[in-house]
């Protein structure tokens, strides 16, 4: 079971995930250029700014454990997060990096809604 501050925390990343709906142009462009799966993880990261238990992320994002694990990897590696043990429990969260790129992806899917906004007017 998660805990209520694990618990809100997936609810806001939630929140800001169906900010983008499936089946708009927004989201069609956004998954052309983010694979999904990371997308979710990275914005999930850059929500409430907090450490993130890995399972916990897991869960929010809505991706597999092993997935999230792996990319969690990939991302330290390239710098934009960081993460420590305790114990079997990895916490994690963005590096000053990893906020920049999260920024700039939060950004990018704006202008792509704006734009897609102004043609539907």
């Amino acid at each position: 079971m998660l805990s209520t501050k694990a618990s809100d925390m997936m609810q806001k990343a939630k929140i800001y995930l169906c900010a983008y709906p499936k089946d708009g142009m927004a989201d069609k462009i956004g998954m052309l250029l983010f694979k999904e799966k990371q997308l979710r993880i990275i914005i999930s990261l850059s929500i409430t700014g907090k450490d993130w238990y890995l399972s916990d992320l897991a869960k929010a994002s809505n991706v597999t454990y092993m997935h999230t694990s792996k990319f969690i990897e990939r991302c330290e590696k390239a710098g934009l997060l960081s993460s420590e043990r305790h114990g079997r429990i990895k916490k994690v969260a963005l590096t000053e990096k990893g906020n920049a790129v999260a920024s700039s992806i939060k950004s990018i899917m704006e202008k792509i809604g704006d734009q897609e906004q102004r043609r539907q007017q």
